[in-house]
C-alpha cells in the first residue's frame, strides 16, 4: 500500500507475552491486519519499522514473547486495523498487555508553524489479554503506576496505600458489574479498553 501523502506516522508499542503453544505462523495470521496495511505480503517482509533505528516487530520464540516498536505511515484508517489486530491479539495472549499508538501528525512543522497552530498528533492506549480480567489487571497496574508518581511529588510513598486501595474497589466493582452483566458469556473481542489523549506537546519517539 502506498502512502507517500500520508497524514501521519504511526508508531506502534508494546510488549505481549504469548501462550507458549503459539506458532510464528499463528502471530502471522494474528498480526495480518499490521502488515498487510505496511503493504507487505508477510510477517517478515512487514516487520521492519519505517526507521532503522527501531527493531519493528520482533516474535521471541523462546520466552514466548511478541515486541513491536515499530512505525508505518498511514491515516485515520488505521483505527479500523488496530481493532482487528487487538481481537486476533486476545487469542496467543498469555496474559494483559498494553499497547501504545502515537499518531505523529506529518505535516506539522514545529520551526514553520504559525503561532497558535497545533499538531495533529494523537497518543491512544489498547489493552488486549486473554480474558477480562487479565486485561482489567494491567489496565488497573498501569493506573497504579501513574497514580503513585504524580501524588510521590507532593507525598511520601509510603501515604498512598489508601489511594492504592480506592483504585482497586473501582477495578473490583467493575469486573463484579461485569460478571453480573448479561454480556458475561461474551468477553471482550476488541482491546478491552482504550485511553487517549492530545497536548502536552510533541511526544518522541522511542529512541533504542
Amino acid at each position: 500500500m502506498s502512502r507517500f501523502n500520508a497524514t501521519f506516522e504511526i508508531h506502534v508499542h508494546g510488549q505481549i507475552v504469548l501462550r507458549p503453544e503459539v506458532t510464528y505462523i499463528q502471530l502471522q495470521d494474528a498480526l495480518k491486519p499490521l502488515w498487510r496495511y505496511a503493504g507487505a505480503k508477510s510477517l517478515a517482509e512487514g516487520a521492519k519499522s519505517s526507521y532503522e533505528d527501531e527493531p519493528g516487530i520482533q516474535m521471541d520464540a523462546q520466552e514466548h514473547v511478541l515486541r513491536m516498536c515499530w512505525t508505518v505511515p498511514g491515516d485515520d484508517d488505521f483505527r479500523q486495523t488496530l481493532d482487528e489486530v487487538c481481537m486476533n491479539l486476545n487469542e496467543v495472549a498469555s496474559s494483559g498487555a498494553a499497547i501504545e499508538i502515537t499518531f505523529y501528525d506529518a505535516e506539522f512543522d514545529e520551526e514553520d508553524a504559525t503561532p497558535g497552530t497545533e499538531s495533529r498528533d494523537d497518543f491512544v492506549m489498547l489493552f488486549v489479554g486473554p480474558d477480562p480480567a487479565a486485561i482489567m489487571q494491567v489496565q488497573r497496574d498501569i493506573l497504579v503506576q501513574d497514580m503513585v508518581n504524580l501524588m510521590e511529588r507532593h507525598f511520601d510513598g509510603s501515604e498512598l496505600g489508601g489511594v492504592v486501595a480506592e483504585i482497586d474497589k473501582l477495578f473490583s466493582q467493575r469486573f463484579d458489574d461485569l460478571v453480573n452483566s448479561l454480556e458475561i458469556g461474551k468477553p471482550p473481542r476488541g482491546s478491552g479498553g482504550s485511553s487517549s489523549g492530545r497536548g502536552g506537546g510533541r511526544k518522541p519517539r522511542h529512541l533504542h
